[in-house]
């Protein structure tokens, strides 16, 4: 009687069952990584409008329209399509992000944050669905 010698067809068809299970699980949670981190260019870029736009507020005693700083016209990234203000009070800066080359989730989703002047509060918002929105700025 021979020995046996390297695996049985029921041993390598459990292998591929688990692996199809993991794969189920891994797949969703990475789509959803990928579009939360999409989603945080437009958060940082938004992020680093705040200080000028609050220094213009602070400077002008809040009579200050929402103008964007001269070299934020060309804010985009690789994921952020354009970046645009309101010219009224309260402030409110929209970030777009791109219709192709990012996750279908975020396919032209907004990130709207708002300045409150009398407060000096800011406020975020998505549009992107609640599973990626991040947790500082929640779908709204």
């Amino acid at each position: 009687m021979n020995k046996q010698v390297g695996f049985t067809l029921i041993e390598l068809m459990i292998v591929v069952a688990i692996i199809a299970v993991l794969a189920a699980i891994a797949i969703p949670q990475y789509n959803d990584y990928t579009a939360r981190s999409q989603l945080s260019e437009a958060i940082v870029l938004l992020g680093g409008l705040k200080t000028p736009v609050a220094e213009q507020f602070a400077n002008s005693n809040g009579a200050a329209s929402c103008a964007l700083p001269a070299d934020s016209a060309v804010l985009t990234g690789k994921y952020v399509d354009g970046i645009k203000a309101t010219a009224a009070v309260p402030c409110v800066i929209t970030a777009t992000m791109k219709a192709a080359g990012v996750n279908d989730k975020v396919k032209s989703a907004t990130v709207t944050i708002t300045y409150a002047a009398n407060s000096g509060i800011w406020d975020c918002k998505t549009d992107a669905p609640a599973e990626v929105a991040p947790k500082g700025c929640p779908h709204g």
